[in-house]
């Protein structure tokens, strides 16, 4: 096993990207699997090797390899594509967390696994601020999506207990961040170039905003709690903060002369609120440094930038 080798799936991927990126600017020895070719133009950096794959046992077998940490980020992204296709965001969130965790089982035992879940396992949580010891179960999520992303975790807590693996679990909220092309400030960038102001849902609905750099930071952060005991670790800025109030900021950057509107529908499987209790996340001594305003501020200018690659 190679020291600071580590395997990032989903690397082709938003979140996996900027996780990606992270260990590269650390030094590391990076793995990027991911469905398709390594992108953008320029050469990789010496330390990263790709490859191109589904997450199966027989991809990771092949990469020959025996990474001492794996940060799984492959998996369904998207609410919306949960509905009209759950059989492919099942295979996709819980068949690979299965694959990641059976190869580390059979191959490395060693090898520290990272999850990134998601705040949509709490479905409509009742409390202000969400902590992980709210009691969930697979009734609670509003969405495929919560459901499949609560079955990957429980796939996690069983190998870890069962099997002894080292696990840790990160549930992140709203994550956000130059080189999204979907969720709210995607859709908004394009409804806006169309003249059209008008959105799902009140405007009220809360969310807990934190930008993909602070969450990559936050699931290297958390790799040495990693155990089997399988902590589990709220990702968010701990602020909440309503639709309407991130589209107002988002127009004020794109210097854009019109008001929101709401179609006063909510989607199907959006919670009302949603905030994270962020306290276990600030005891390991990881904090948020990019703040909503600056956040969106960078990506409007990405945006405005002709939606290139961040790099």
């Amino acid at each position: 096993m190679a020291k600071n080798m580590v395997l990032v799936t989903g690397a082709r991927g938003f979140l996996g990207g900027f996780a990606l990126r992270h260990y590269v600017r650390a030094g590391w020895d990076v793995i990027g699997l991911g469905r398709d070719a390594a992108p953008g133009a320029e050469p990789l950096p010496a330390n990263v090797a790709w490859h191109a794959g589904e997450v199966s046992m027989k991809t990771l077998r092949s990469l020959g390899v025996r990474p001492n940490l794996i940060v799984h980020c492959a998996g369904g992204g998207s609410v919306p594509q949960s509905f009209s296709n759950p059989a492919a965001d099942l295979r996709d969130t819980v068949d690979a967390t299965a694959a990641v965790l059976e190869f580390v089982r059979q191959h490395c035992t060693e090898c520290v696994v990272v999850y990134p879940s998601s705040a949509a396992v709490y479905g409509n949580a009742a409390a202000d601020q969400v902590d992980e010891d709210v009691p969930v179960s697979i009734r609670a999520p509003g969405s495929p999506y919560g459901t499949h992303k609560l079955m990957a975790e429980q796939l996690c807590l069983s190998y870890a207990r069962h099997f002894g693996l080292s696990v840790a679990i990160v549930r992140l909220f709203s994550i956000y961040g130059e080189g999204l092309r979907k969720q709210l400030l995607w859709d908004a960038c394009q409804k806006i170039e169309r003249g059209d102001h008008v959105y799902g849902g009140t405007g009220s609905e809360c969310r807990d905003w934190m930008h993909a750099e602070d969450a990559a930071r936050l699931l290297a952060a958390v790799a040495p709690y990693a155990q089997p005991e399988c902590p589990i670790f709220n990702g968010g800025s701990g602020e909440p903060t309503t639709v309407r109030d991130v589209l107002q900021l988002l127009y004020r950057e794109l210097g854009v002369n019109a008001v929101p509107r709401f179609s006063q529908h909510p989607r199907p499987g959006d919670p009302q609120s949603l905030q994270a209790d962020i306290s276990r996340a600030l005891g390991i001594g990881w904090t948020p440094s990019i703040s909503l305003k600056r956040g969106i501020a960078r990506y409007a200018h990405w945006y405005g930038q002709g939606h290139h690659e961040t790099v």
